[in-house]
């Protein structure tokens, strides 16, 4: 029994040596081999190929020696033969007429005689017109409108307003009224212009009489800025009978 044993263990021991050295072997051949085919391929790809030229060696000193780029050859256009032509203008096309209508002569305009033909621009005298006096006061547009609105800092104020004239009409009458009316107060405290606003609507003569007196009034200007302005105002103008 003890034999059998030794006799087990024994060839156990062997086979794992064989083993070990087969396989160790093994490994060598295999890398050799992949070596030997490395190194194989290495060597036929380098006897195969060429060597590369050799290329001259420019020496560049300066920009100039570069010379001028070569042309860019355009592509060619391949030109089509079934295009159709194109239909010249019939626009001053000359049109053959028999001898006994043509003019004899036919006169052409040069450049020169078509300028002289043109009416010449008018000439302006700036110093005429610089030393020319313009009278501002008679520029109505200048003035402003009854509607339009004109900003200043003072209002005008009446210095000698004067009284109306009470109608003969509404006196015997009896009547009293109230009319409004707007005036256009220029610069100099002048009246340029008036007019009713509100009548009075007694029909009694009452608004010519107050657009009488408010022509006659003068007046402070306003003023704008330190500079008198022209401006419409707006007040009204009583009619009352002194005997009641």
């Amino acid at each position: 029994m003890s034999s059998y044993s030794i006799l087990a263990g024994y060839g156990n021991f062997e086979l794992k040596r064989a083993y070990r050295r087969n396989m160790t072997l093994g490994m060598l051949i295999a890398s050799a081999l992949a070596l030997f085919s490395v190194g194989s391929v290495t060597l036929i790809s380098k006897i195969s190929s060429k060597p590369p030229e050799a290329v001259g060696t420019i020496t560049l000193k300066s920009i100039q020696d570069l010379g001028a780029p070569p042309p860019v050859a355009q592509a060619d256009v391949p030109i089509n033969p079934n295009i159709e032509q194109t239909v010249k203008p019939t626009v001053g096309v000359p049109t053959p007429v028999p001898d006994e209508q043509a003019p004899e002569e036919a006169t052409i305009a040069t450049q020169d005689q078509l300028s002289q033909m043109a009416a010449p621009a008018p000439v302006v005298d700036l110093e005429q017109i610089g030393n020319k006096e313009i009278n501002v006061e008679n520029m109505e547009e200048l003035l402003p409108k009854p509607d339009e609105f004109v900003a200043y800092e003072e209002a005008p104020s009446p210095i000698e307003q004067v009284t109306p004239v009470y109608p003969e009409m509404a006196r015997q009458a009896q009547v009293e009224g109230v009319v409004w009316v707007k005036s256009l107060v220029d610069k100099d405290g002048r009246v340029r212009d008036v007019i009713i606003v509100k009548p009075s609507g007694a029909n009694a003569g009452f608004e010519e009489a107050a657009i009488e007196a408010a022509r006659k009034t003068i007046w402070k200007p306003a003023i704008s800025n330190g500079q008198p302005v022209a401006v419409w105002v707006s007040y009204k103008i009583e009619f009352v009978l002194k005997s009641r």
